[in-house]
């Protein structure tokens, strides 16, 4: 019965074998590890991709909100909600410019 397969070799293990199953594993760990740091870096443009909305949404947001409450306070027209939301927008565009140009670690 040569070809049974659950009987041993009876010359022995290769050292050649053993040899390229740590360097094998030896690969895996170093595969993984590279990975890992990989979706760290996707996690950080998606963080940046938040803060950059954040700041966008927010300025018109709270412009918006300051120039509606001045217009309530003098009773005339439109103009601090438009006066408002443009500062808020221009602001608003003003650190994300910031952001963009600080430098990453």
């Amino acid at each position: 019965m040569v070809d049974d397969p659950d009987r041993e070799d009876p010359i022995g293990a290769d050292p050649r074998i053993a040899s390229l199953e740590e360097r094998l594993a030896a690969a895996r760990h170093s595969e993984a590890l590279r990975t890992r740091t990989g979706q760290q870096g996707v996690d950080a443009g998606y963080r940046l991709g938040n803060q950059v909305l954040a700041e966008l949404l927010g300025g018109m947001i709270g412009g918006a909100a300051v120039g509606v409450a001045i217009d309530w306070l003098v009773g005339r027209g439109h103009w601090g909600l438009l006066v408002m939301l443009s500062l808020g927008t221009v602001v608003a565009f003003r650190n994300i410019i910031r952001i963009a140009n600080r430098r990453s670690d």
